[in-house]
Protein backbone atom coordinates (compact mmCIF):
# COMPACT_ATOMS: atom_id res chain seq x y z
CA UNK A 1 0.00 0.00 0.00
CA UNK A 2 2.77 3.00 0.80
CA UNK A 3 3.31 2.58 -3.03
CA UNK A 4 -0.08 3.02 -3.93
CA UNK A 5 0.09 6.13 -1.39
CA UNK A 6 2.75 7.44 -2.68
CA UNK A 7 1.14 7.24 -6.79
CA UNK A 8 -2.39 8.40 -5.20
CA UNK A 9 -0.92 11.70 -3.30
CA UNK A 10 1.39 12.72 -6.53
CA UNK A 11 -1.83 12.68 -8.46
CA UNK A 12 -3.84 14.76 -5.67
CA UNK A 13 -1.17 17.48 -5.18
CA UNK A 14 -0.62 17.72 -9.31
CA UNK A 15 3.30 16.20 -9.25
CA UNK A 16 3.24 13.66 -11.77
CA UNK A 17 6.01 15.76 -13.99
CA UNK A 18 8.14 16.25 -10.59
CA UNK A 19 8.00 13.00 -9.05
CA UNK A 20 8.12 9.05 -9.08
CA UNK A 21 6.00 7.26 -7.11
CA UNK A 22 9.02 5.18 -6.81
CA UNK A 23 11.88 7.87 -6.06
CA UNK A 24 13.96 7.45 -2.93
CA UNK A 25 13.13 8.96 0.47
CA UNK A 26 16.27 10.69 0.18
CA UNK A 27 16.17 12.43 -3.46
CA UNK A 28 12.86 14.36 -2.31
CA UNK A 29 12.13 15.77 1.33
CA UNK A 30 8.35 15.42 0.77
CA UNK A 31 8.52 11.76 1.23
CA UNK A 32 10.63 11.62 4.61
CA UNK A 33 7.18 11.79 6.54
CA UNK A 34 6.39 8.91 8.54
CA UNK A 35 3.85 6.42 7.54
CA UNK A 36 1.56 7.44 9.80
CA UNK A 37 1.11 11.36 8.46
CA UNK A 38 0.86 9.57 5.13
CA UNK A 39 -2.08 7.39 6.34
CA UNK A 40 -3.51 9.89 7.43
CA UNK A 41 -3.16 12.47 4.87
CA UNK A 42 -4.98 9.30 2.44
CA UNK A 43 -7.80 9.12 4.96
CA UNK A 44 -8.10 13.20 5.01
CA UNK A 45 -8.43 13.02 1.27
CA UNK A 46 -10.77 10.04 1.49
CA UNK A 47 -13.00 12.78 3.55
CA UNK A 48 -12.67 14.97 0.98
CA UNK A 49 -13.78 12.96 -1.82
CA UNK A 50 -17.13 11.90 0.23
CA UNK A 51 -17.68 15.35 0.52
CA UNK A 52 -16.83 16.13 -3.02
CA UNK A 53 -13.85 18.61 -2.71
CA UNK A 54 -11.85 15.86 -3.95
CA UNK A 55 -12.73 13.12 -6.75
CA UNK A 56 -10.59 10.39 -7.36
CA UNK A 57 -12.00 10.63 -11.14
CA UNK A 58 -10.53 13.89 -11.84
CA UNK A 59 -7.22 15.43 -10.17
CA UNK A 60 -7.01 19.14 -8.35
CA UNK A 61 -9.25 20.81 -6.07
CA UNK A 62 -12.96 19.59 -7.56
CA UNK A 63 -15.16 21.43 -5.42
CA UNK A 64 -14.83 24.45 -2.93
CA UNK A 65 -17.97 27.11 -3.31
CA UNK A 66 -20.67 27.71 -5.16
CA UNK A 67 -23.35 25.02 -6.30
CA UNK A 68 -22.98 21.76 -5.61
CA UNK A 69 -24.79 20.21 -8.37
CA UNK A 70 -23.54 22.48 -10.89
CA UNK A 71 -20.92 20.24 -10.39
CA UNK A 72 -21.84 16.85 -9.50
CA UNK A 73 -24.79 14.87 -10.12
CA UNK A 74 -26.20 11.41 -10.05
CA UNK A 75 -24.21 9.88 -12.87
CA UNK A 76 -21.35 12.27 -13.15
CA UNK A 77 -19.28 14.99 -12.48
CA UNK A 78 -19.33 17.87 -15.34
CA UNK A 79 -16.69 19.85 -15.23
CA UNK A 80 -17.13 24.30 -16.01
CA UNK A 81 -16.18 23.09 -19.63
CA UNK A 82 -19.14 21.10 -19.98
CA UNK A 83 -17.10 17.63 -20.37
CA UNK A 84 -18.42 14.43 -18.79
CA UNK A 85 -16.73 12.51 -16.90
CA UNK A 86 -18.19 9.00 -15.41
CA UNK A 87 -18.29 8.94 -11.61
CA UNK A 88 -16.59 5.99 -10.57
CA UNK A 89 -17.27 7.23 -6.64
CA UNK A 90 -20.28 9.98 -6.03
CA UNK A 91 -19.68 12.40 -2.96
CA UNK A 92 -22.35 12.38 0.05
CA UNK A 93 -25.57 14.00 -1.09
CA UNK A 94 -26.65 15.72 2.04
CA UNK A 95 -23.59 17.29 3.20
CA UNK A 96 -23.98 15.13 6.74
CA UNK A 97 -21.54 11.85 7.81
CA UNK A 98 -22.12 10.47 10.81
CA UNK A 99 -19.23 9.26 12.89
CA UNK A 100 -20.42 6.59 15.43
CA UNK A 101 -18.60 4.63 18.31
CA UNK A 102 -20.15 1.69 17.18
CA UNK A 103 -21.20 0.34 13.83
CA UNK A 104 -24.62 1.14 13.60
CA UNK A 105 -25.07 2.47 10.06
CA UNK A 106 -23.40 1.13 6.64
CA UNK A 107 -22.91 4.61 5.36
CA UNK A 108 -21.47 6.36 8.52
CA UNK A 109 -17.92 7.78 8.22
CA UNK A 110 -16.15 4.01 8.52
CA UNK A 111 -18.40 2.26 6.20
CA UNK A 112 -17.57 4.97 3.48
CA UNK A 113 -13.92 5.22 4.47
CA UNK A 114 -14.18 1.23 3.73
CA UNK A 115 -16.29 1.70 0.61
CA UNK A 116 -13.67 4.08 -0.74
CA UNK A 117 -10.80 2.05 -0.07
CA UNK A 118 -12.30 -0.69 -1.89
CA UNK A 119 -12.88 1.40 -5.02
CA UNK A 120 -9.59 2.64 -4.63
CA UNK A 121 -7.49 -0.60 -4.26
CA UNK A 122 -9.70 -2.97 -5.22
CA UNK A 123 -11.83 -5.43 -2.93
CA UNK A 124 -9.32 -8.03 -3.05
CA UNK A 125 -7.13 -5.88 -1.33
CA UNK A 126 -9.43 -4.53 1.52
CA UNK A 127 -9.24 -6.20 4.05
CA UNK A 128 -5.07 -5.93 4.00
CA UNK A 129 -5.23 -2.16 3.08
CA UNK A 130 -7.58 -1.79 6.72
CA UNK A 131 -5.25 -3.98 8.23
CA UNK A 132 -2.19 -1.49 7.00
CA UNK A 133 -3.99 1.72 8.01
CA UNK A 134 -5.55 0.39 11.26
CA UNK A 135 -1.32 -1.07 11.82
CA UNK A 136 -0.33 2.50 11.26
CA UNK A 137 -2.58 4.15 13.36
CA UNK A 138 -1.54 1.96 16.49
CA UNK A 139 -4.24 -0.78 16.18
CA UNK A 140 -4.63 -2.54 19.48
CA UNK A 141 -4.44 -6.27 20.40
CA UNK A 142 -8.17 -6.40 21.05
CA UNK A 143 -9.25 -4.49 18.02
CA UNK A 144 -10.30 -5.44 14.44
CA UNK A 145 -8.61 -3.34 12.27
CA UNK A 146 -12.46 -1.53 11.84
CA UNK A 147 -12.24 -0.83 15.29
CA UNK A 148 -9.28 0.83 15.31
CA UNK A 149 -9.89 2.85 12.28
CA UNK A 150 -13.25 3.66 14.22
CA UNK A 151 -11.33 4.90 17.23
CA UNK A 152 -9.44 6.78 15.08
CA UNK A 153 -12.48 9.07 13.21
CA UNK A 154 -14.07 9.63 16.56
CA UNK A 155 -11.71 10.36 19.17
CA UNK A 156 -8.54 12.12 17.07
CA UNK A 157 -9.57 12.82 13.01
CA UNK A 158 -11.05 15.91 13.81
CA UNK A 159 -7.78 17.17 15.78
CA UNK A 160 -5.60 16.35 13.59
CA UNK A 161 -7.78 18.11 10.79
CA UNK A 162 -7.59 20.80 12.79
CA UNK A 163 -3.56 20.90 12.52
CA UNK A 164 -3.68 20.65 8.93
CA UNK A 165 -5.61 23.14 7.92
CA UNK A 166 -3.71 25.30 10.50
CA UNK A 167 -6.92 25.88 13.16
CA UNK A 168 -9.10 27.12 9.78
CA UNK A 169 -10.48 23.59 9.42
CA UNK A 170 -12.82 23.24 6.38
CA UNK A 171 -15.00 19.84 7.57
CA UNK A 172 -16.66 21.20 10.58
CA UNK A 173 -17.49 18.90 13.39
CA UNK A 174 -21.01 18.73 15.12
CA UNK A 175 -20.13 17.59 18.45
CA UNK A 176 -22.76 16.54 21.46
CA UNK A 177 -19.91 16.41 24.07
CA UNK A 178 -17.38 14.11 26.01
CA UNK A 179 -19.38 11.29 25.90
CA UNK A 180 -19.47 11.39 22.13
CA UNK A 181 -23.05 10.61 22.15
CA UNK A 182 -23.42 12.49 18.61
CA UNK A 183 -21.04 13.28 16.25
CA UNK A 184 -21.04 14.27 12.58
CA UNK A 185 -19.44 16.05 10.01
CA UNK A 186 -20.02 18.79 7.69
CA UNK A 187 -18.18 20.82 4.52
CA UNK A 188 -17.85 24.27 5.38
CA UNK A 189 -17.82 25.16 1.63
CA UNK A 190 -21.54 23.16 1.29
CA UNK A 191 -23.28 24.74 3.93
CA UNK A 192 -26.50 26.10 3.79
CA UNK A 193 -28.91 27.63 6.43
CA UNK A 194 -31.01 24.93 6.59
CA UNK A 195 -28.13 22.35 7.82
CA UNK A 196 -27.99 22.59 11.79
CA UNK A 197 -32.25 21.55 11.64
CA UNK A 198 -31.36 18.89 9.29
CA UNK A 199 -28.58 17.04 11.27
CA UNK A 200 -31.17 17.49 14.25
CA UNK A 201 -34.13 15.90 12.39
CA UNK A 202 -32.35 13.19 10.05
CA UNK A 203 -29.68 12.38 12.22
CA UNK A 204 -29.79 13.08 15.69
CA UNK A 205 -33.15 11.67 16.11
CA UNK A 206 -32.56 8.52 14.75
CA UNK A 207 -29.21 8.11 16.98
CA UNK A 208 -31.45 8.59 19.83
CA UNK A 209 -33.69 6.36 18.65
CA UNK A 210 -31.17 3.40 18.51
CA UNK A 211 -29.39 4.54 22.03
CA UNK A 212 -33.58 4.04 23.52
CA UNK A 213 -33.69 0.53 21.21
CA UNK A 214 -30.57 -0.24 23.14
CA UNK A 215 -31.15 0.35 26.56
CA UNK A 216 -34.47 -1.32 26.41
CA UNK A 217 -32.82 -4.57 24.98
CA UNK A 218 -30.28 -4.21 27.83
CA UNK A 219 -32.97 -3.37 30.53
CA UNK A 220 -34.64 -6.67 29.23
CA UNK A 221 -31.38 -8.76 29.52
CA UNK A 222 -30.72 -7.48 32.93
CA UNK A 223 -34.25 -9.37 34.42
CA UNK A 224 -32.65 -12.48 32.65
CA UNK A 225 -32.32 -14.62 35.80
CA UNK A 226 -29.78 -17.38 34.69
CA UNK A 227 -27.07 -13.91 34.24
CA UNK A 228 -23.31 -14.40 35.78
CA UNK A 229 -22.09 -11.77 37.76
CA UNK A 230 -19.47 -11.05 35.34
CA UNK A 231 -22.46 -10.41 32.57
CA UNK A 232 -24.49 -8.19 35.07
CA UNK A 233 -21.43 -5.86 35.48
CA UNK A 234 -20.81 -5.20 31.46
CA UNK A 235 -24.17 -4.85 31.03
CA UNK A 236 -24.78 -2.37 33.81
CA UNK A 237 -21.72 -0.90 32.35
CA UNK A 238 -23.17 -0.36 28.82
CA UNK A 239 -26.52 0.61 30.79
CA UNK A 240 -24.69 4.00 32.12
CA UNK A 241 -23.11 4.15 28.95
CA UNK A 242 -26.09 4.23 26.95
CA UNK A 243 -27.69 6.52 29.79
CA UNK A 244 -25.19 8.62 29.50
CA UNK A 245 -25.33 9.57 26.12
CA UNK A 246 -28.82 9.88 26.16
CA UNK A 247 -28.68 12.72 28.21
CA UNK A 248 -25.84 14.05 26.40
CA UNK A 249 -27.84 13.92 23.15
CA UNK A 250 -31.44 15.34 24.51
CA UNK A 251 -29.51 18.68 25.87
CA UNK A 252 -27.67 18.93 22.67
CA UNK A 253 -30.85 18.68 20.47
CA UNK A 254 -31.99 21.24 22.65
CA UNK A 255 -29.37 23.91 21.80
CA UNK A 256 -29.71 22.79 17.78
CA UNK A 257 -32.95 23.15 18.04
CA UNK A 258 -31.98 26.99 18.82
CA UNK A 259 -29.24 27.47 16.51
CA UNK A 260 -31.25 25.90 13.99
CA UNK A 261 -34.08 28.15 13.84
CA UNK A 262 -32.34 31.12 13.14
CA UNK A 263 -31.68 29.87 9.90
CA UNK A 264 -28.36 30.86 10.24
CA UNK A 265 -26.09 32.23 7.02
CA UNK A 266 -22.35 32.08 7.15
CA UNK A 267 -20.26 34.37 4.36
CA UNK A 268 -16.86 32.25 3.61
CA UNK A 269 -14.79 35.53 3.07
CA UNK A 270 -14.81 36.33 6.50
CA UNK A 271 -12.96 33.35 7.24
CA UNK A 272 -13.49 30.27 9.76
CA UNK A 273 -13.17 31.82 13.35
CA UNK A 274 -16.10 34.11 12.47
CA UNK A 275 -18.16 32.08 10.75
CA UNK A 276 -17.35 29.77 14.07
CA UNK A 277 -18.96 32.25 16.58
CA UNK A 278 -22.14 32.31 14.76
CA UNK A 279 -22.44 28.66 16.09
CA UNK A 280 -22.45 29.67 19.95
CA UNK A 281 -25.34 28.55 22.22
CA UNK A 282 -26.51 30.89 24.99
CA UNK A 283 -28.11 28.86 28.08
CA UNK A 284 -30.96 30.79 28.49
CA UNK A 285 -31.11 30.10 33.02
CA UNK A 286 -27.73 30.03 33.47
CA UNK A 287 -26.50 32.57 30.09
CA UNK A 288 -23.92 29.97 29.79
CA UNK A 289 -21.76 29.57 26.76
CA UNK A 290 -21.11 26.43 24.63
CA UNK A 291 -20.71 25.55 20.62
CA UNK A 292 -22.52 22.79 19.12
CA UNK A 293 -19.48 22.64 17.21
CA UNK A 294 -16.19 20.33 18.35
CA UNK A 295 -12.99 22.06 19.31
CA UNK A 296 -14.59 25.03 19.92
CA UNK A 297 -11.60 26.80 22.17
CA UNK A 298 -8.72 25.32 19.56
CA UNK A 299 -11.02 27.36 16.54
CA UNK A 300 -11.91 30.87 18.56
CA UNK A 301 -8.81 31.68 20.48
CA UNK A 302 -9.63 33.54 23.72
CA UNK A 303 -9.29 37.38 24.34
CA UNK A 304 -6.70 38.49 26.04
CA UNK A 305 -7.40 39.60 29.53
CA UNK A 306 -10.23 36.90 30.40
Amino acid sequence: MPLRLNKLFINIYNLQNELSCKIEDKRVSVYRSEKEQDVKSFISYAVGCMFGRYSIDKEGLIFAGGNFHDIYDEEKYIKDDKEIIKLTYFPNKDNIILITDEPYFKDDIVGKFKEFVEIVFGKENLDENLEFIAETLGKKNTESSEETIRRYFVNDFYKDHIKMYKKKPIYWLFDSGKSSGFKCLIYLHRYDENLVARVRMDYLYKIQRIYEATLNEINADLNTIDLSIYNIKKLEKEQENIQTKLEEIRVYSDKLSTIGDKKIKIDLDDGVTENYKKFIYIDPITNKKSSILGEEKTIIPKKKGI
